[in-house]
This record gives structure tokens, C-alpha cells and sequence, in this order.
């Protein structure tokens, strides 16, 4: 017996599904489920968006989202971390934060979970950086290591607890090491 293909949904039926817990994700035209976040990964994402958010957003030059769901490129997707510059950010017609957003963060920054695939993630950053976004990061909680991705560029390993993490140019006031990202699990 020969089994057909799994039907693929498009783009615009896959928006019009009801939110998921944990997030789903639309990828070539198949919807992916996120695994539940455990306690690493939400202490690194928390005390993440918060670091950034202390130095971005007082100056209004960003803002760190988490778990925000963003489309672009033919994909819906919800990186762990997304950061906007403040002219980027979608508004409504009130001028508050928009509910949807149409577009690629500056910057993405995925926290690896059990069992979740480093390919796939790391495959969702690419397709983040082939559309304008400046900086990802993908934070091994479990290896204590964190893959930095520029566009064109070879990825970075970063796993010494001195070192010195780079970040886009918009966010130069906010200064992170290894030690201190994975000093977040000891608190």
C-alpha cells in the first residue's frame, strides 16, 4: 500500500489556526510544535530579554520580545528571543505595539532544550540572517556553549566563561560574557 504525501498547508491557512502550547511554527509548508520550555532555557530566555531590555529600551533604541511570533520569508516562526530596534517595531494605529509582526528581528537568539534539534533551530537563525537580520545566537545550555552567526560568515564558538560575547551594533551598551549568561542558572 502506498501512502500519499502529508497535505501541505500554506502560509495564510496556517495564521488563521488558533494560537498552540507551546508555539507551533510554519515551516515549508508544515507545522512544527516547539517543545515546553524547562528551567534552563526560561531562566537564560528571562534573564535575557531583561538584560537587554535594561539597556536598549530606556535609550528607546530596542526591545527584547520573548517567544514572539514572527513571519517573513514564507515562514512563521517563534524564536525564543527576538530583538527589534525601536524603528523597526510594529505599531497599530494607536501606536502601541502592533499583535503582529511581519518582519525579521535584528536579532535572534534560540536556547537549545532537551531533545529539541540543534539543526532545526540552527536552521531557523539562517533563515532569520537571509532576511536582514544582523546577529543570531543559539545558547547551549546542557554544553555551556554559545554558536554566534553573522550573515556570510562562518559561525563562532564561544565556551571560555571570559569571553566576551559580540552583539549587533545597535546594542554596544550591553556587555555579556559566558560566564555571566550561564551565571543565570546559579541564581
Amino acid at each position: 500500500m502506498v501512502q500519499s504525501p502529508p497535505k501541505l498547508m500554506t502560509l495564510e491557512e496556517f495564521l488563521d489556526l488558533p494560537e498552540t502550547k507551546p508555539a507551533s511554527e510554519y515551516i515549508d509548508g508544515q507545522i512544527i510544535r516547539k517543545p515546553m520550555p524547562q528551567g534552563k532555557h526560561s531562566t537564560i530566555q528571562t534573564e535575557f530579554s531583561a538584560a537587554v531590555n535594561s539597556v536598549l529600551k530606556p535609550q528607546k533604541i530596542g526591545r527584547a520580545f520573548s517567544e514572539l511570533r514572527c513571519t517573513f520569508g514564507g515562514r512563521s516562526t517563534v524564536p525564543d528571543v527576538s530583538v527589534f530596534t525601536q524603528g523597526r517595531i510594529p505599531r497599530d494605529e494607536n501606536g502601541e505595539i502592533a499583535n503582529s509582526f511581519p518582519a525579521h528581528p535584528d536579532w535572534t537568539i534560540e536556547i537549545l532544550s532537551p531533545d529539541q534539534s540543534q539543526t532545526k533551530v540552527t536552521k531557523n537563525i539562517l533563515h532569520c540572517l537571509n532576511h536582514g537580520t544582523q546577529l543570531g545566537w543559539l545558547i547551549d545550555p546542557d554544553e555551556q556553549t554559545i554558536f554566534v552567526y553573522l550573515p556570510k560568515q562562518q559561525p563562532e564558538v564561544f565556551d571560555e566563561p571570559a569571553q566576551s560575547l559580540p552583539v549587533p551594533t545597535f546594542a554596544n551598551g550591553l556587555s555579556l560574557t559566558v560566564a555571566a549568561v550561564f551565571g543565570w542558572l546559579l541564581e
